[in-house]
């Protein structure tokens, strides 16, 4: 299935470069009282290219502080530096501020798909499906590479995985011709990711191959083989020897993350530690904002059984984000402090029937075991045995269990 000849010389990475005769020649000709627009959003762009491809939340904030002066002082092309900075900020986590700049971009009449666009995209994050939907539909056409990701997004939300594929090959196809390098290596990285869903992990892995080809730094490429060659291959020292390339230059927090499961993997308890310890360190500079609450809450919940801390954490969450994944853990967190029927609650509100996370069904399962709903937990239990290979080889203890 891998083989190293694939990839391994996409492992001798050099860190990516953080500068360019480019960038220098538009970074100078922001001033202090600049009103050089366009400069601003080339700076912009830079900024958020350089945070793609080394992971350095400093450059995330860089872009944002220069987009929120171009907002500032723009008289045309608002909306541009509008949707530039909410896209910014929903990678930062910040939703409710991104649909407030969505919401904006809106009231000009410029660039109204890209704009139909964003707002399906900060609803979906914001759990508002019925809006989203809205939007997708005001968005209809199938020639639009961005209406297709989008509608196989909707149909993976809806957990028709085969139409969530059948879309995102056509979008693919778009990518394809349009040269367009961007938009290939996210047509090839979503589709390894969606492929991994459906237990293609052959496809899987080509694609993101493919991507590799493109883009030899690609740091989430790299995980996503990562991922097979650990979760379907069983090779975790192998895994880890990828990764270790990876965090070589690329910096976000997750990636220390998934090589602690790994070293756990292993049963190098020294190794997962370590790793543990650098996310901790890492997520502890305050220019993350919220972006690592999620992961954060996991393992107060699951490592360090601080259920405290996970009840506060989770109830922000679900302020900031309230989709079924915020629910689960805030579920989670009531169930872990002893509170089964709090917890049951919100999953017969909040989760039954809304979501195919199978992270999120796990949670659901234990949940209604341990308040007598045998027939339900049975149920999730049969389909999350078709999910081992997503939640990786840890997952197979806690599914058993059911």
């Amino acid at each position: 299935m891998t083989n190293k000849e694939d990839y391994n010389k996409y492992l001798a990475s050099e860190p990516s470069k953080t500068t360019s005769k480019y960038f220098e020649l538009w970074n100078s000709k922001i001033k202090p009282d600049s009103s050089q627009l366009m400069s601003f959003g080339i700076v912009g762009g830079e900024y958020n290219r350089y945070f793609q491809k080394t992971g350095d939340i400093q450059y995330l904030k860089k872009a944002e502080q220069v987009l929120e002066k171009a907002v500032d002082i723009a008289a045309i092309g608002k909306a541009g530096f509008y949707r530039a900075l909410a896209r910014n900020y929903i990678s930062q986590h910040r939703f409710r501020e991104a649909q407030q700049l969505a919401d904006s971009a809106r009231t000009i009449n410029s660039g109204v798909d890209q704009t139909l666009g964003l707002l399906f995209d900060v609803n979906m994050e914001l759990g508002n499906y019925d809006i989203a939907q809205k939007y997708l539909d005001s968005l209809k056409n199938m020639n639009d590479f961005g209406y297709l990701i989008r509608l196989s997004k909707w149909n993976d939300h809806k957990g028709d995985l085969a139409t969530t594929i059948r879309f995102m090959e056509k979008a693919k196809e778009k990518a394809e011709d349009s040269k367009n390098k961007g938009l290939r290596l996210w047509a090839y990285t979503n589709l390894a990711d969606y492929y991994g869903h459906a237990g293609r992990i052959e496809d899987s892995y080509q694609h993101y191959l493919k991507a590799l080809a493109l883009d030899p730094g690609n740091a989430y490429a790299k995980k996503g083989i990562a991922w097979i060659v650990f979760s379907h291959e069983k090779k975790a020292d192998e895994a880890m020897r990828i990764l270790d390339s990876v965090t070589k230059n690329y910096k976000a927090p997750d990636y220390y993350l998934l090589k602690a499961e790994i070293a756990d993997f292993m049963g190098d308890d020294l190794k997962s530690l370590s790793n543990f310890d650098t996310y901790f360190e890492m997520v502890q500079n305050p220019a993350y904002g919220d972006m690592y609450n999620t992961y954060n809450v996991s393992l107060y919940l699951d490592r360090t059984d601080q259920f405290d801390k996970a009840l506060k954490l989770s109830r922000k969450e679900v302020g900031n984000r309230p989709t079924p994944e915020s629910y689960s853990l805030l579920a989670y967190s009531h169930f872990k402090k002893g509170d089964k029927e709090k917890a049951l609650e919100i999953v017969q509100e909040y989760i039954e029937g809304k979501t195919f996370e199978p992270a999120i069904l796990l949670y659901a399962a234990e949940i209604y075991k341990a308040t007598g709903q045998i027939e339900k937990a049975k149920a999730i239990k049969t389909e999350l045995a078709e999910a081992i290979y997503e939640l990786g080889p840890s997952s197979e203890g806690s599914i058993a269990k059911l």
